[in-house]
C-alpha cells in the first residue's frame, strides 16, 4: 500500500517543464513584456480517467455473464462461464488485459486533451516561444513528441500501479483486503488537490494582508 501511495504521488506530481521565452514589446520608446517561463507538461495528465475507463470495460462482460448462465442453452451457459474465468481479476490474463486498457486509454485521454489545449498556436497569439523552436507547426510538433514521451513512463506507471496489488498478492502469497489502485489514486489526489487549495488560500490571505 506505501509503494502503490509513493508511485501515485510521483505520477501526479511529476512532471517536464518546457522553457518559453516571451518577445519584447518597444511602444513609445518603453519596452514591454518579454522574461521567461515555463509550461509544465505532467508525466500523468489523465490522472484517474484512465483507470475508471478500464475497469469499467472490464467489468461488463463479467456482469453479462452473470445474467446469462441461467439460460436453458448449454452453450450460452459455456460461454458464460469462459467469459468469467477469463475475466476474473485473480488471473493473469485479466491483468494483462487490464494493464494494457490502461496504459491505451491514458494515451488516448491525455493526446485528445493535449490537441484542445493548442498551447502551440496560444504561444504564438501571445508572441512567446520555445527556444530553438520555430513558433507554429514546429512548436506543436515538439510539444507532441515531449507530450508522447513523458506519457509513456506515466501510462507505465498508472498501469503498473493498477495491478500493483495482483502482483504483491503473487509475491507474499497473503490474500488480503487492500484499497484498490483507484481509490487510493482518488484519494490521494485529493488530498493533493485539497493541499494546494489551502496553500492557495493563505498565499491570498497574505497577499491582502500586505495591501491592507
Amino acid at each position: 500500500g506505501l509503494v502503490t501511495i509513493v508511485g501515485i504521488v510521483l505520477l501526479n506530481e511529476g512532471q517536464r517543464r518546457i522553457p518559453v521565452h516571451h518577445a519584447k514589446r518597444v511602444r513609445r520608446g518603453r519596452s514591454y513584456g518579454g522574461g521567461s517561463t515555463f509550461i509544465p507538461l505532467k508525466v500523468n495528465s489523465a490522472g484517474m480517467i484512465p483507470l475508471i475507463f478500464a475497469v469499467s470495460i472490464m467489468v461488463f462482460p463479467g456482469t453479462i455473464a452473470n445474467f446469462m448462465t441461467g439460460s436453458e442453452r448449454s452453450w450460452v451457459r459455456n460461454l458464460a462461464e469462459s467469459m468469467k474465468r477469463f475475466f476474473d481479476a485473480n488471473t493473469l490474463q485479466y491483468q494483462i488485459v487490464y494493464f494494457l486498457m490502461v496504459v491505451a486509454f491514458t494515451y488516448f485521454y491525455t493526446m485528445v486533451v493535449f490537441q484542445q489545449q493548442s498551447i502551440a498556436e496560444n504561444l504564438q497569439r501571445q508572441g512567446a516561444f520555445i527556444p530553438g523552436i520555430r513558433p507554429g507547426a514546429n512548436t506543436n510538433r515538439y510539444l507532441t513528441g515531449v507530450v508522447t514521451r513523458i506519457t509513456l513512463v506515466g501510462a507505465l506507471g498508472l498501469g503498473l500501479i493498477a495491478i500493483l496489488p495482483y502482483i504483491a498478492a503473487k509475491i507474499t502469497g497473503v490474500q488480503t483486503l487492500f484499497l484498490g489502485a483507484t481509490s487510493l489514486l482518488i484519494v490521494v489526489g485529493v488530498a493533493i488537490d485539497t493541499m494546494r487549495q489551502l496553500e492557495a488560500q493563505l498565499m491570498m490571505r497574505n497577499y491582502e494582508g500586505f495591501i491592507r
